[in-house]
């Protein structure tokens, strides 16, 4: 079982990015995705949610309305993207992959460093 994260980077207040999570070696369809971070110092903080059929999506306080987590289930892959960054969202953040039947099977990625600074 594998989760690979991409996309992180340095970018701009007001920027914008696109993570990406690709997994492998289970049924990518039937699990749940979230995306969580964690900033330097700080607790790892849940970010959003997509059910593995895609329909529900939700999304912490501080991240509404400006962060989009969507799935490819013919690609493996989940997405979140992020747009008017604040340096407040500088974190590294980590995909996390949730049997929907049950709490047993969980998977983690190994993280990718998002900076949002000028």
């Amino acid at each position: 079982v594998q989760l690979v994260e991409s996309g992180g980077g340095l970018v701009q207040p007001g920027g914008s990015l696109r993570l990406s999570c690709a997994g492998s070696g289970f049924t990518f369809s039937n699990y749940d995705m979230r995306w969580y971070r964690q900033a330097p110092g700080k607790e790892r903080e849940y970010v959003a949610l997509i059910s593995s059929t895609e329909g529900s999506k939700k999304y912490a306080n501080s991240v509404k309305d400006r962060f989009t987590i969507s799935r490819d289930n013919a690609k493996n892959t989940a997405y979140l993207e992020m747009n008017s960054l604040k340096p407040e969202d500088t974190a590294v953040y980590y995909c996390n992959a949730r049997f929907r039947f049950s709490n047993d099977f969980d998977y983690w990625g190994q993280g990718t460093q998002v900076t949002v600074s000028s």
